[in-house]
Parts: structure tokens; C-alpha cells; sequence
């Protein structure tokens, strides 16, 4: 049995057999519509999420399964006081694999040591969002056909963004990508992902803060929204929330093929003019994360032998 708790739990071979069999989920919907029948998805949101659970929940229902679990830890036993191991052990008795989000670091390997069926982190605090990152490597690759030869451009809060710290990790792994790191100085990259990551594979990378600078540069742009639930106080939030906007105009010497990305949700730091633009992936990207999804939940499932 094995459980997606990070990007890294994949080899780089696994990484991309779940993106071309997500790939063949895409061509060959009706070929994957039975295939969990039978089975059952617990989804354990202890923070609130759309995309996310609903793109779980989706993808167990086009494979055939059920789901079931909650959306918010007021509506399940750890409201009083419930334990995560005891919540997973529980779980684990009436579920064939686990989709858990929590607010702390670490709780999905908490649970997973706890756990008889597979566990997938959904994200913990500003620590990893493994699906997230598998949905935007789909993403890329759908859109540049490649994950090697790329400028990367990460902007917005990149210091409790767990979205950027999960997708630097997994595309240090392949060849001659740059990173441009666009944050103020107070929302940089922490330095355990330039030490341990970018530096120790000796990928090239650079810090700014003038986005319209380097935009001539970028292959993909990922923005990302400054996170309100992360700031210790409301007056630091509104210090940096306004800090990077892209708008059609920051846009005018970017590169035609230039794809925009965005984990969503979105507040105000894309305007809803780049909607518009045929470079705009971000939608694109939040359906891509069903597909990956329903490709990690067979891939899981098979590891296990809950699937033949």
C-alpha cells in the first residue's frame, strides 16, 4: 500500500505514467466509467475547500465509486475533541482511500501511519499540495507538450504557498528549468526550499519584484493569491494583498504562448480581463485536476490491490 503525502513520494517514471494515463482518462472517458464500482472515497476537509474536494469527489463519481466525509472540522468528531489518528482509524474501517486536508503540517502523515487504506494528502498548511502540483503538471504538459526547456515564473505569496513549494519541488527533477521567483522580500520562497531544492539540485533561479520586468522571459507565469488564513494579523494581510495584480496591460510583452496559471481561488490578482485572453489556463487547470485525480485514485487503488 502506498500513500501520496508529497510530490517527491513519486518517482519521476510515476509522475509521468499518471499524467499520460490522465491523458488517456481525457481521450477515453467512457473506458475508465466503471472502473471503481464498488468502491469508496472518504473525503476529511478539517479546512474549507471548493476545488479540491468537489474535483475528489467528481473524479470518484466518473470512475463509478461513492464518496463520502465532510467539508469542515466543526461538522466531524474532532469538534470534540477527536483525535487525527483516531478520525483516520475510523475511517479507514468504511472507506477504500482517504482524501484529507488539515490546517496543520504534517497531520496526512499523522493519519497515514494510522491508516489501513491509502491516504492522500489534499494539503497541510502552508507544508504541500501534492494533487495540486499533479494537476499543474497535467496542465503543463497538455500545454507545452514537455516539462524540461522551461522559465517558470512563480509570483505572489510564495512563502506560505504550499501550491509553489510542492511544484518547485517536483520540477527541480527535471532539466534546464529557470525559476523566477516574483514575491516582496517578506513573502519569498522559504529558504528550506532554495537550500534543500533549488540550490542542492543546482537549478537556476531569480528573485524580483518587478514582475513586468521579467515577463519578456516567462514560458508560464503561475500567480498566486496572498493568503488572508496565513497572516497572523489583518493589517499584515492588507500590507502585501494588492502587491502583484496582472492585467492585460502587464501582459503586453509577454511571449504568445505564454501560459497563465492560477491554483485558484482567485481574489483580485488576476482581473477578469485576462479571462479573455487565449493564454489564460487557469480554468482549463481546475478541470485538469479531476482528470489527474481520477488517474492518482486508480493508480492508488491498483498499488494497494484494491484494484486489478
Amino acid at each position: 500500500m502506498r500513500h501520496l503525502l508529497d510530490t517527491t513520494d513519486l518517482s519521476v517514471k510515476e509522475i509521468d505514467d499518471l499524467v499520460a494515463l490522465a491523458m488517456d482518462i481525457i481521450e477515453n472517458k467512457q473506458k475508465y466509467s466503471h472502473m471503481c464500482d464498488g468502491k469508496k472515497l472518504a473525503t476529511l476537509f478539517f479546512e474549507p475547500s471548493t476545488r479540491t474536494r468537489l474535483s475528489f469527489e467528481a473524479a470518484m463519481m466518473e470512475l463509478g465509486g461513492n464518496v463520502l466525509g465532510f467539508s469542515e472540522a466543526s461538522s466531524s468528531s474532532a469538534s470534540k475533541g477527536e483525535s487525527v489518528s483516531d478520525t483516520i482509524k475510523m475511517v479507514s474501517c468504511y472507506a477504500d482511500i482517504i482524501a484529507m486536508r488539515h490546517p496543520l503540517e504534517g497531520a496526512p502523515r499523522v493519519a497515514s501511519c494510522k491508516s489501513d487504506v491509502p491516504v492522500i494528502n489534499a494539503g497541510d498548511g502552508g507544508h504541500s499540495h501534492p494533487t495540486q502540483t499533479l494537476t499543474d503538471l497535467l496542465t503543463v504538459f497538455r500545454e507545452k507538450g514537455r516539462f524540461d526547456n522551461l522559465t517558470i515564473g512563480l509570483c505572489g505569496d510564495l512563502k506560505f504557498g504550499r501550491t509553489v513549494h510542492s511544484l518547485i519541488k517536483a520540477m527541480c527533477r527535471y532539466s534546464n528549468i529557470k525559476f523566477v521567483l516574483i514575491a516582496p522580500k517578506e513573502l519569498s520562497v522559504p529558504d528550506y526550499i532554495k537550500t534543500n531544492y533549488l540550490e542542492e539540485k543546482g537549478m537556476e533561479y531569480i528573485e524580483t519584484d518587478d514582475m513586468e520586468a521579467v515577463m519578456p522571459q516567462l514560458d508560464i507565469l503561475y500567480m498566486t493569491r496572498i493568503q488572508r488564513e496565513r497572516f497572523f494579523s489583518e493589517d499584515e494581510y492588507l500590507k502585501y494583498k494588492d502587491a502583484f495584480i496582472l492585467d492585460t496591460d502587464k501582459l503586453q510583452n509577454a511571449k504568445a504562448d505564454l501560459t497563465i496559471m492560477h491554483p485558484l481561488p482567485r481574489v483580485n490578482e488576476i482581473t477578469t480581463a485576462v479571462d479573455d485572453d487565449p493564454r489564460a489556463k487557469y480554468f482549463v487547470q481546475a478541470l485538469n485536476g479531476k482528470f489527474v485525480r481520477m488517474a492518482l485514485i486508480i493508480t492508488l487503488l491498483k498499488w494497494g490491490g484494491a484494484l486489478s
